[in-house]
């Protein structure tokens, strides 16, 4: 089943802003926080993963790593779509200036 990102992330931030409880400009500002919250997350699946504490021992996968990786990936683009109608155009100029600032292959 193919689909495009960016209709997933439309779709994603039209339901949020139908269920959305505070006023629209603290609901960005909540989505926007909620990346520091899923960054946290691949945090302690990576301690988990290297069974870094000790308490806890090997608590989680280099799979859930990922897993918690795409969903860092997910809220940045639904804040993203959430700031700016003009996701896409922002996201892939800047990941096209990014690209030629690295070394070619």
């Amino acid at each position: 089943m193919e689909h495009d990102t960016w209709q997933t992330v439309d779709r994603l931030v039209a339901w949020l802003d139908g269920a959305g409880r505070t006023p629209s400009e603290s609901e960005r500002l909540l989505r926007l926080m909620k990346l520091t919250e899923e960054v946290g997350e691949v945090a302690e699946a990576v301690i988990g993963a290297t069974g870094q504490n000790p308490r806890k021992g090997a608590s989680h996968t280099w799979d859930d790593v990922q897993r918690e990786l795409c969903d860092v990936v997910v809220a940045a683009l639904v804040a993203l779509r959430s700031l700016t109608p003009a996701a896409r155009e922002v996201f892939e100029g800047h990941l096209a200036r990014v690209a030629e600032r690295s070394p070619a292959d």
